[in-house]
């Protein structure tokens, strides 16, 4: 029965992977293929081929992406996307919704921005316990002034589920960068532990102590 578990643990290691990753290529694709919505009844592919092609909506959504950056990173561009913005600001409920996705937008998506760049180690639900967490912000105005200390914005995620969590405020001194990078923590996170990184231990300069089973 041992020998019969290890063997059905194995099969679902080697397909659950493949089974997740196929389900959410093909759930993307299905979303991309919606914009061939735009050219027309007359122009989609499936009538000018005679058959369905999946992902012809890929290549398409990568055109548009391509073409509207493109435009936007002109002086024209700017122009309409600063009114278009203006006039997203002009309307009352979309305006949050709006402005919280561009701003979450600019800052993922940024080279630029700080956040989501450093994997924290932080003292938390209390002193003496660690979570995983990640940098969001340094610079905090007000927190920053009535705090009176030099502290840092910090998402702690959930596990399995990383994109929902809580957001912590903990003293740049209290807070401890890995080595491990944004990939690898979440996997660590989406694992609930199982999956551990591997500790390139050249890379420290410093440890508060020696782990006795550490590799030399």
């Amino acid at each position: 029965m041992k020998r019969l578990r290890r063997y059905l643990v194995a099969g679902i290691l080697v397909w659950a992977p493949i089974a997740v990753t196929f389900l959410l290529l093909r759930f993307a694709v299905k979303i991309m293929d919606k914009t061939l919505a735009i050219l027309g009844d007359d122009y989609q592919p499936d009538q000018l081929l005679g058959i369905h092609i999946p992902g012809l909506g890929v290549i398409l959504t990568f055109l548009v992406l391509f073409i509207t950056g493109m435009l936007a990173a002109n002086f024209v561009g700017r122009y309409v996307v600063g009114g278009w913005e203006s006039l997203m600001d002009r309307i009352p409920v979309v305006r949050s919704i709006y402005s919280a996705a561009k701003n979450f937008a600019e800052i993922v998506f940024s080279d630029s921005s700080d956040s989501f760049k450093n994997v924290l180690l932080i003292e938390y639900p209390r002193k003496g316990l660690y979570s995983l967490a990640f940098q969001t912000s340094s610079d905090l105005g007000e927190v920053q002034g009535r705090t009176g200390e030099d502290v840092i914005c910090c998402f702690v995620p959930t596990t399995p589920n990383p994109t929902s969590g809580i957001v912590v405020m903990v003293p740049r001194k209290d807070v401890t960068v890995l080595d491990m990078d944004i990939d690898e923590a979440l996997k660590m996170v989406i694992s609930l532990g199982v999956v551990v990184p591997t500790w390139r231990r050249e890379q420290t300069r410093e440890l508060p102590f020696e782990d006795p089973k550490a590799p030399e």
